[in-house]
């Protein structure tokens, strides 16, 4: 096996278009690295790397003509199990969703990756519906995370990111709905944005959140993700809330810089409270910003707490989930799943109403916050990655800082900040206002640039090793 499972995915297309390496080689490398690691990992709903396989033959055949298919021709990729996908069965990490199918559509991401010429490898794990912070579920049983394996990885990207973190493909599509991509991304030390609601096209529009919803790239670089978001964004006249396509190049002016913006800096947001070790990182994450020529302003709280406002709306959807299905099927549910959702059923229309309201007057408030800044810089989770067993939680305790953006469509990035003293990644949330996401990608290529973080870092290989060797 040899360390093509690091390189970037600009790195992978330079070295075929030099014809260093080739796409075949690249996915025999991922191949060896899933049967070394995915044991314990468990990150793949579906693995199909025959059809991986034929894929990277087909690249390998257009870049020796020096006629690739597209911006990702040849690089490894996986969607993760949310995401329709042709031929393999979309479970949303659920016993309820028959593995039949029939599995003859794409969703616009998987469609657009395919279009850019991407090999994938498969569907990546999630917790029951993207409901949880962790990754695990009746369907599949537990993820973990590459840092450690008692770890969680986070959720409900999980499975997602536990490939990045293990070197297993350069590019993962996750979607975010309340922290689904930011979560895992700082709790696995990799780059994960969540774009402008509707700056990604999804279809089908289903479920209880899906206007909370927004899809984007999981990638170790944030370079990657800039040139990942640039073929996302492209259109698909399925998504009825869809932007108007811009035509943007997330990657022009990736390289410029943060001198003379203006950030405030929140380390509780709305009252959040934070473990030392990973304040103490982003407040050094912080002060790299100051040092790159930001003017960086500490704000203190910007609201008050979410979940007076926003539990109810949340609990609804849940609930309104529930009554579509037949109760003889409750049972198949995860019982966490179940007692969520009955909760929701308690929720009045009125209660429900009320919280779409005062989402629109949060989202007007968010807005205005970012008339007087350019971003918002905070910590992207109040804690570093917890073990796999910890299955209770208090949602409000664990996504303080992702979940607000969720409920304004605003975009969010979280870019890895450092290991906190418990060996485990850190990550800085940087938020813009709407639209901003060509601003976010920048500041976090300064950020990324700025620090010394190697990837991979000494201590995840060592975990790997480890992870291989009980395995064996």
């Amino acid at each position: 096996m040899t360390e093509t499972g690091w390189l970037s995915a600009h790195d992978l297309l330079a070295a075929y278009r030099e014809r260093r390496l080739s796409p075949v080689e690249v996915i025999e490398d991922a191949a060896a690295r899933i049967a070394r690691y995915e044991p314990v990992l468990n990150a793949f709903q579906t693995l199909d790397l025959d059809f991986a396989r034929d894929r990277a033959r087909e690249s390998e055949a257009r870049w020796m003509k020096g006629a690739p298919m597209g911006a990702l021709d040849g690089v490894p990729t996986t969607i993760k199990d949310t995401a329709l996908t042709r031929g393999w069965p979309t479970l949303h990490g659920s016993r309820l969703t028959d593995p039949a199918g029939p599995w003859d559509e794409d969703a616009p991401c998987t469609a657009r990756l395919r279009e850019a010429g991407a090999v994938l490898m498969g569907k990546t794990t999630m917790p029951e519906f993207g409901w949880f912070a962790m990754t695990d579920s009746p369907l599949f049983g537990i993820t973990r995370n590459p840092w450690n394996p008692q770890r969680t990885p986070g959720g409900s990207s999980g499975g997602a990111v536990a490939t990045l973190a293990s070197g297993i493909g350069a590019l993962a599509f996750g979607n975010d709905g309340g922290g689904s991509v930011r979560l895992p991304a700082c709790w696995s030390g990799v780059f994960g944005l969540k774009p402008t609601f509707g700056r990604v096209p999804h279809f089908p529009q289903e479920g209880p959140f899906a206007i909370n919803i927004a899809g984007g790239p999981l990638t170790r670089t944030v370079a990657d993700a800039a040139l990942m978001l640039n073929e996302l964004a492209k259109p698909d006249g399925r998504d009825w809330y869809a932007l108007p396509y811009d035509g943007a190049d997330y990657l022009a002016g990736l390289d410029d810089g943060v001198k003379g913006m203006k950030f405030a800096y929140s380390r509780d947001l709305g009252g959040a409270e934070v473990e030392d070790q990973v304040l103490a990182l982003t407040d050094a994450a912080v002060e790299r910003f100051r040092e790159l020529g930001a003017e960086v302003t500490e704000v203190g709280p910007v609201f008050g707490p979410m979940r007076e406002r926003f539990e109810k709306l949340y609990l609804a959807g849940a609930g309104n989930f529930l009554r579509s299905v037949p109760e003889h099927q409750w049972s198949l549910l995860d019982p966490r799943t179940l007692e969520l959702c009955a909760r929701g059923l308690k929720v009045t229309l009125p209660e429900a109403l009320a919280g779409m309201g005062d989402r629109a007057n949060f989202g007007a408030e968010m807005e205005a916050f970012f008339g007087q800044w350019d971003l918002l810089l905070t910590p992207t989770m109040p804690t570093t990655a917890r073990p796999v067993e910890a299955n209770r939680y208090d949602r409000w305790e664990v996504v303080p800082f992702t979940y607000p953006f969720n409920v304004t469509g605003q975009p969010a990035a979280s870019v890895p900040c450092g290991l906190a003293a418990d060996g485990l990644p850190v990550g800085l949330q940087i938020v813009g206002p709407k639209f901003s996401e060509a601003r976010i990608l920048r500041a976090s290529r300064a950020f990324e640039r700025s620090i010394d973080l190697p990837w991979p870092h000494p201590a995840l290989v060592a975990s790997l090793d480890r992870m291989a060797e009980n395995a064996s």
